[in-house]
């Protein structure tokens, strides 16, 4: 019908931004006390399976492209901040019954945020959660990560879940 919807239509999911600010400044408190209380790649054994160990990766996940002559950092820094405009946008369009997909976008958006500041003022990304298995390492990661997976995770779910049903108002509906 129309395709301008009213505030009311849509609802705000704005509101959701408070978990994004949630997550940058537990991302960053975090990473500031393993900075200050770990060494540079030495492992602290927490529990079987689980060290604290503190890493620096100027790459992406996995350490993609951590071995580039520097050009990476600034590249990774653009693609943050372009999907967390797009992110924000996605967000504020989102309808007021969208809430699942609103907490995964806050949750992404969040921990794009963190580890973008990390780029910036770094020049890498703090890591320092590190999982094994026997003489098997996951690479490190930090609770940015973590949150970018978890909202990654949710909009995965979201696509298995009941298509939305015309509500015949217009408006479609998760039944």
């Amino acid at each position: 019908m129309d395709a301008l919807m009213t505030r009311e239509q849509t609802g705000t999911k704005l509101k959701w931004l408070w978990l994004t600010a949630l997550v940058i400044a537990l991302d960053l408190g975090s990473k500031a006390m393993a900075t200050a209380m770990l060494n540079y790649g030495e492992p602290v054994p927490v529990m079987p399976m689980f060290n604290l160990t503190m890493l620096h990766n100027k790459g992406a996940a996995f350490s993609f492209l951590a071995d580039a002559a520097g050009w990476q950092r600034w590249f990774f820094v653009a693609l943050a901040v372009v999907v967390s405009v797009v992110l924000v946008y996605w967000l504020r369009g989102l309808k007021r019954h969208e809430t699942w997909i609103a907490v995964a976008i806050a949750l992404i958006l969040g921990g794009a945020l963190g580890n973008v500041y990390d780029r910036v003022v770094h020049g890498y990304v703090v890591d320092f959660l590190h999982f094994y298995w026997g003489d098997w390492h996951f690479p490190a990661f930090n609770l940015a990560d973590t949150a970018i997976t978890i909202g990654a995770g949710m909009m995965i779910l979201d696509m298995f879940r009941k298509p939305p049903v015309e509500a015949g108002d217009g408006s479609d509906e998760r039944q």
